[in-house]
């Protein structure tokens, strides 16, 4: 995958909102403002997605080409490396829902009642 692809997909997501809030580089990728993916446009190789922290260790372990993210907190942020890269499409389209799915469960009841998402809506975005 690429970051084209990536940004489509990230904005297929219900409510999903593109914005540069640290530079014209960095674009982040927000649910009710709360960022679950970025993408460094000055690196376009790299994808930064939200992750649970046991499975984060598991998919390090398993895939060189998935790291602790760069001046995130390693405990939640993997950078995913999309050229030259072991981890396939199928895995980057399941992590970016992952960390969409993570984000959007934090949000508080009231904000999540106003944004409504239904789990069907997301699983079409990826068959």
């Amino acid at each position: 995958m690429n970051c084209e692809e990536i940004y489509e997909l990230c904005m297929s997501m219900p409510h999903a909102v593109a914005k540069f809030p640290f530079d014209e580089h960095t674009l982040v990728i927000t649910v009710a403002d709360k960022m679950f993916a970025v993408i460094p446009l000055d690196r376009r190789d790299i994808l930064i997605v939200k992750c649970d922290p046991e499975r984060a260790v598991e998919l390090r372990e398993r895939y060189n080409g998935i790291e602790g993210a760069f001046h995130f907190n390693k405990k939640h942020w993997n950078q995913i490396a999309l050229s030259d890269s072991d981890v396939p499409p199928e895995i980057i389209k399941e992590l970016l829902l992952h960390s969409y799915r993570l984000v959007y469960g934090k949000l508080p009841r009231k904000t999540r009642e106003t944004l409504p998402i239904h789990d069907e809506d997301l699983d079409l975005l990826y068959q």
